[in-house]
């Protein structure tokens, strides 16, 4: 791969931009960290793909999530044991899933169970009773949302080597073998007011993004697996304090904070159930979070702070109004997700910045005169 510092050439056009880099099949965005496969013209500069429309965040933190009697449910759990052959218990588990007509994402790997998943309140019921009667998968902490529909377009059971992908090599384990003290959310709420603490958020720089606990060291990383490094560079942050660490539904906590143990850390500890089941607490009502909490699925992000003391925290990237409003940017080998606002996507185009702009409607015209 060589980087085209002069011009990229697009059917008749020469594009001079210094920012992107050209492979035999692959484009990569340095300033976004995307890649994508080129297959042909009609797929990279055809019809949109328009990811954000089915499910795009709010524009603010006021509207009004669905009710408990929703027809459907979404379930967001793991689970942490020891799964001696993962491909059968995947094949199992498709056929699981297929006959409840559950839509979502689901990785499997010899150290547990990573999922969540959308159906009817009826199957999304069927589906816990049958993993809480298997004796490897007993004890899931369940994290239930009801919903007018699925927020998945389709099943994905996948087998991996982590559930959770830190990638620790030689070093790697089990949290079943070690893992921090957690803190139920009412612990936390308290921890939180102490002296010589340091939240430590365990998410990727865009999840922090729209939502975050108040003072939260926030690691600028766009992947777990970027953390331990992260983690070795600002030690000197981290030394000789009391590190509280929180992420969306705890699996990665359950690792990350191990790991933390791992390098030496005396004082570790981490939320229990993450930042969805603090936002449910009844004590606690998600005090202390700004925010909203970004999800992996068609909804984007939920509310988590029910108190008088919950606000925006992210805003346009264009013009910095607040605001929780995502949508993706429409040169699709970007495909970036960012912040938006209405007025800055009718004046400028759903782009996240000038450059893609810029490749995308010159890239269109050479297609045109070809």
């Amino acid at each position: 791969m060589k980087r085209m510092g002069v011009g990229v050439s697009f059917g008749k056009i020469l594009f001079k931009n210094p920012n992107i880099w050209i492979g035999k099949n692959t484009t990569v965005l340095p300033s976004f960290g995307k890649r994508v496969e080129e297959t042909n013209l009609s797929a990279l500069f055809g019809a949109k793909k328009m990811e954000g429309e089915a499910g795009n965040f709010r524009d603010s933190l006021s509207k009004t999530p669905p009710a408990m009697s929703a027809p459907y449910e979404v379930l967001l759990y793991y689970k942490y044991a020891r799964l001696e052959d993962p491909d059968a218990y995947a094949a199992d588990h498709r056929r699981l899933c297929g006959d409840l007509e559950l839509r979502g994402r689901i990785l499997i790997a010899k150290e547990g169970i990573n999922g969540t998943v959308s159906g009817t309140k009826e199957n999304c019921r069927k589906y816990r009773e049958s993993l809480d009667s298997d004796p490897l998968m007993q004890e899931i902490a369940w994290k239930i949302d009801p919903e007018e529909g699925h927020v998945f377009p389709k099943l994905s059971i996948k087998v991996r080597d982590e559930v959770v992908t830190l990638e620790l090599g030689e070093e790697d384990f089990n949290p079943l073998d070690l893992t921090a003290t957690h803190l139920k959310p009412a612990e936390w709420r308290e921890a939180m007011k102490e002296d010589n603490v340091v939240l430590l958020d365990a998410r990727n720089d865009y999840e922090w993004e729209i939502g975050r606990f108040e003072g939260a060291l926030l690691p600028d990383v766009p992947s777990f697996r970027d953390l331990p490094k992260w983690v070795r560079d600002h030690r000197e942050e981290l030394d000789g304090k009391k590190i509280l660490t929180y992420c969306t539904g705890g699996i990665r906590c359950e690792k990350f904070s191990g790991f933390l143990l791992q390098e030496g850390f005396k004082e570790v500890y981490q939320l229990d159930g993450g930042i969805v089941s603090y936002g449910k607490d009844e004590e606690v009502k998600g005090g202390g979070y700004e925010g909203e909490c970004y999800v992996f699925d068609e909804r984007l992000s939920v509310p988590v702070n029910r108190t008088e003391g919950a606000k925006v925290v992210s805003s346009c990237r264009h013009c910095g109004m607040p605001g929780v409003r995502y949508r993706n940017c429409a040169w699709m080998p970007c495909n970036a997700q960012f912040l938006l606002c209405e007025d800055c996507e009718d004046a400028m185009g759903r782009y996240c910045a000038k450059v893609c702009k810029e490749v995308d409607l010159m890239s269109r015209a050479a297609v045109v005169g070809i």
